[in-house]
């Protein structure tokens, strides 16, 4: 199989508090890898450390993505060669259309790659075609991006978003973080629609009952920092049953 991300021995801090320690992590093209752990673990400073936000220190380790340097690139360069990461609290933008700010992202990718940008009838065609599948009202397409939006409506959008830029790598962090039992059907279900031969995703949540609907190929436990243990989807009921205490002190 061949390498999406490969991280070996990352290590990185915020205000000179140590979060990730030496973790590694290897991510082939097709797979989904679910990442679980107790709070404080790392999963999110993994998911920003991946993004380029500002803030992180590295402080050991490397991570390469389609075997380039991950860590030497921009935040928008990451972005371009098909980086996407969903927020557990997404962003609001007051005074700027959804379908405004899809068109704007897309098209700064694409110029990014020296790729034409598409016409806004093209992008409003294909945006349209997928907020349909999605189940997402075109009224919404108007609206201020995530302005006044339910938990369901925001994290529909980013599965709208992750479809209309088709990255390479999708990194979910607790994409369940506040929904009903509806929406994360709806959600799951289009990110189930981006699963492909070339794409890999990595899935972070804290609990089990997403991953009945976005099935995984690999589970990990994250804590401390570190990856402590890694297994196949059952690991994920195992820990619904158990907990993580005995990997929290595992990892101490």
């Amino acid at each position: 199989m061949t390498s999406l991300l490969d991280i070996r021995g990352l290590k990185a801090e915020i205000d000179g508090r140590q979060i990730l320690n030496g973790l590694d992590l290897t991510v082939n093209k097709g797979e989904i890898h679910a990442i679980m752990g107790p709070n404080g673990a790392g999963k999110s400073t993994l998911s920003y450390v991946l993004s380029g936000k500002p803030g992180y220190e590295i402080t050991g380790g490397e991570v390469r993505f389609n075997g380039e340097d991950l860590l030497a690139m921009a935040p928008d360069e990451r972005a371009a060669k098909g980086l996407f990461l969903a927020f557990q609290y997404p962003l609001e933008i007051p005074g700027v259309a959804t379908l405004t700010f899809l068109r704007t992202a897309l098209n700064a990718q694409r110029k990014k790659r020296g790729e034409e940008e598409l016409s806004s009838p093209d992008v409003l065609k294909r945006v349209r075609e997928l907020a349909k599948q999605l189940g997402i009202d075109p009224d919404m397409l108007k609206r201020p991006l995530n302005v006044g939006f339910s938990g369901g409506e925001k994290k529909r959008n980013e599965t709208l978003q992750m479809a209309l830029l088709e990255p390479r790598l999708c990194v979910l962090d607790e994409t369940d973080s506040g929904l009903d039992i509806d929406a994360l059907r709806i959600v799951a279900d289009g990110v189930n629609r981006l699963r492909a031969s070339d794409r890999g995703m990595i899935v972070i949540t804290h609990y089990q009952r997403l991953l009945d609907y976005i099935v995984p190929d690999v589970v990990h436990v994250l804590a401390a920092g570190r990856i402590v243990k890694t297994g196949g989807k059952e690991l994920a009921l195992e820990l619904e049953a158990t907990g993580y205490a005995q990997y929290q002190s595992e990892a101490a």
